[in-house]
């Protein structure tokens, strides 16, 4: 994702030269590109990331469209403040950019692992929410952040992602796309984390379960007319997302379904248990032991139809 997101903000960027992309004194590689292409509108901050948010709120109240870009925690939790005060407290032009959402770095422990962040970003008066899901979403995501006025987080996985959508025909913020239709369930996956959901649905359907599904590309705000209307139509709603059981996506989905008046659906959310990773592997090894895979989310969602 993170490329892709790099390549659709250097032709966002060529068109308008008010926005701005600022580092964390990482990913040069990656962000090659734009410093190559657009070099006047590119800043490193260093390793300092509480300042780099800071800068970029100075930057948008000058008429700027500034990008922060960092990994894991670094450009929020480690920033929650300035994002609060200086960014959201004055709806300035910044869009928070995360590489590494949920297990991503794994290997290099809780530090860099973001499982609280949809929660936090999402608290804020102000801000909005995005979390695609492939390739295709992030592309779209990123261009409606480069027109968006106002302040937004946007959480990507770091590479690797499929491709779901062939293409998205009117990408909107704050709108669900249904993936494929179904019965009796419907799985509602925000994030790279749909990976696990698609091979899911293979497992359902060889026990003879057809679910619906969504994806979110938008956490906040939450589609709450899709919700409502899935929510009268099937038994059975899944939220599945690479973060904290508590606050997050599912929670979103939560308080829309808890101020219903009329429901048919019960909700299962998958997420981490409310609490932290203690165990160090890849993406894939810590989904598995925190039952976020395939197989896990499969063998809770029959239960479930119990």
């Amino acid at each position: 994702m993170r490329d892709t997101f790099v390549r659709t903000l250097v032709k966002c960027a060529k068109e308008d030269k008010n926005i701005e992309l600022i580092t964390g004194d990482l990913g040069f590689g990656v962000l090659k590109p734009f410093w190559e292409q657009c070099p006047d509108q590119f800043t490193n901050a260093g390793i300092a990331e509480q300042m780099m948010t800071g800068v970029a709120a100075g930057m948008a109240l000058t008429g700027k469209n500034v990008f922060t870009y960092s990994i894991g925690n670094f450009p929020t939790l480690r920033c929650i403040e300035q994002i609060r005060n200086d960014c959201a407290y004055h709806n300035a032009n910044v869009k928070v950019v995360c590489i590494g959402g949920g297990f991503v770095y794994g290997s290099l422990g809780m530090s860099h692992q973001a499982t609280e962040d949809l929660a936090m970003l999402r608290a804020l008066p102000n801000v909005i929410v995005l979390a695609p899901a492939d390739l295709v979403e992030a592309e779209e995501c990123t261009k409606a952040l480069a027109k968006y006025q106002g302040t937004a987080y946007l959480r990507l996985g770091r590479g690797g992602e499929k491709r779901i959508h062939e293409k998205i025909d009117n990408f909107q913020i704050g709108k669900a796309i249904k993936v494929c239709d179904g019965q009796k369930v419907a799985i509602f996956s925000a994030g790279a984390i749909f990976e696990e959901v698609t091979a899911c649905k293979e497992m359902l359907n060889n026990e003879g379960v057809n679910p619906m599904i969504y994806t979110f590309p938008t956490v906040k705000p939450i589609d709450k007319n899709t919700i409502e209307e899935v929510a009268q139509k099937v038994d059975l709603i899944v939220t599945c997302e690479e973060h904290n059981i508590i606050g997050g996506f599912g929670s979103a989905v939560a308080e829309v379904m808890a101020e219903m008046k009329n429901i048919k659906a019960i909700l299962l959310r998958m997420g981490l248990n409310d609490e932290y990773s203690v165990r160090v592997g890849n993406q894939k090894y810590l989904r598995a032991q925190y039952g976020i895979d395939a197989k896990s989310i499969a063998e809770k969602i029959l239960n479930s139809l119990k």
